[in-house]
């Protein structure tokens, strides 16, 4: 019984500390703020490959579930930016330094995840910081909307100097950052370091909602020509059954570019996709595969524009 409640209490507390972080990020709002102008884009340039790193001891003791690297995931393969790499890793500064500058070298676009609250855990900022050796400085525009938000709350006077240097290192960023403010409801910004390492917070609501807005207009997204087209095929054959086929028919594609998967579901046969440039070529083999696996076409079209 005395073990059951200590569990409980420290559970309690796990989840305090959750909400406090949660709630200093949404703090309510009626006011709208200007967000920041889009930069010009170079002609011919765009995104093609991306890593996600998220970041928390709590997601990897398991008392946060990550969907964030999910979220992210499935908006960049609707904008064709292929993600080559997913890292969770512990609120750690040696760790989160290497990872940044590796994935910073590797791929255009590295996106962060975690780590940006008040508490003494919340190290994001001052690791990446440290990963391109740039100090830290108050980004005043950010502590601006934030204060004026916070005295918005109940009893905002209460706060003590150290609560209130808590807050603030939220808006505590690498020197020369990109501070982008992408939202007109939120004080939250992405802050971009090193010209590909944007931060994000870790509240999947904040994540969904900050993502969505900055690859909409604050990043060079592949042209509609460099979009693939997928289709996709449904068979009720167990995936065992359908193997021989799919890896001589990926063999003979291979050097065309285009990618054979399979989706097994429960009971329920599989999914196969077929993914390439060549649209005409994607309906030949899209025959062929549906007249082997005895299947049907359930979805075809553009990257994120498919239909039925």
């Amino acid at each position: 019984m005395l073990r059951a409640r200590h569990i409980a209490t420290a559970r309690l507390r796990s989840l305090g500390a959750q909400f406090t972080t949660s709630t200093s990020l949404l703090m309510p709002t009626n006011t709208d703020f200007p967000i920041s102008p889009v930069p010009a884009l170079k002609d011919g340039s765009f995104i093609r490959s991306a890593g996600c790193l998220i970041i928390g001891d709590e997601v990897l003791n398991g008392k946060t579930r990550d969907s964030n690297s999910n979220f992210l995931a499935k908006s960049l393969f609707d904008l064709a930016i292929e993600l080559k790499r997913i890292e969770v890793i512990a609120d750690d500064e040696e760790e989160i330094s290497e990872a940044v500058t590796r994935m910073s070298k590797a791929y255009d676009l590295v996106i962060t995840s975690g780590g940006i609250g008040p508490t003494h855990d919340d190290i994001t900022y001052s690791s990446i910081a440290k990963a391109f050796n740039k100090d830290l400085e108050y980004h005043e525009e950010t502590k601006r909307r934030m204060n004026l938000l916070a005295k918005k709350r109940p009893n905002p006077a209460e706060q003590t100097e150290e609560q209130k240097t808590a807050r603030n290192r939220m808006a505590l960023f690498p020197t020369d950052s990109e501070v982008l403010f992408v939202q007109e409801d939120l004080w939250v910004p992405v802050v971009r370091v090193n010209g590909n390492v944007c931060i994000f917070p870790g509240v999947p609501s904040l994540f969904e909602r900050l993502v969505t807005a900055f690859l909409s207009r604050w990043v060079p997204l592949p042209p509609s020509t460099e979009k693939p087209t997928r289709v996709l095929i449904h068979t009720e054959l167990p995936e065992s059954s359908i193997a021989p086929f799919l890896t001589t028919l990926q063999e003979r594609v291979k050097k065309e570019l285009i990618r054979v998967g399979s989706y097994p579901k429960l009971s329920a046969g599989v999914d196969v996709s077929l993914i390439g440039k060549d649209a005409s070529r994607l309906e030949e083999l899209a025959e062929e595969v549906v007249k082997e696996l005895q299947g049907e076409i359930i979805l075809q079209g553009k990257l994120g524009e498919e239909s039925k």
